[in-house]
């Protein structure tokens, strides 16, 4: 079992927001809440994408709000790391 800095580090890659590319590890530690929030916005674009389109439009409206949503978090993890 891991422990500390590697344990996190592990659970940052498996979200796979592409840490490295936004500045490092350290930049994830320091943004842990946004980038955990574009893991749990993936997942739920990913459940959107899979229900079924009889929502009369609700879930295309979710899905594009999801996506806005996305766009915003990486918007400020990058913000953050200047």
């Amino acid at each position: 079992m891991l422990h500390g800095t590697k344990s996190i580090m592990l659970s940052f890659a498996l979200v796979g927001v592409g840490v490295v590319a936004a500045g490092g590890a350290a930049l994830a530690v320091a943004q842990a809440h946004m980038t955990a929030a574009s893991g749990d916005l993936q997942s739920a674009a990913k459940e959107l994408n899979a229900a079924k389109s009889d929502k009369k439009g609700h879930r295309t409206k979710a899905l594009a709000l999801v996506n806005q949503a996305m766009n915003e978090v990486k918007a400020g993890i990058a913000a953050g790391a200047k």
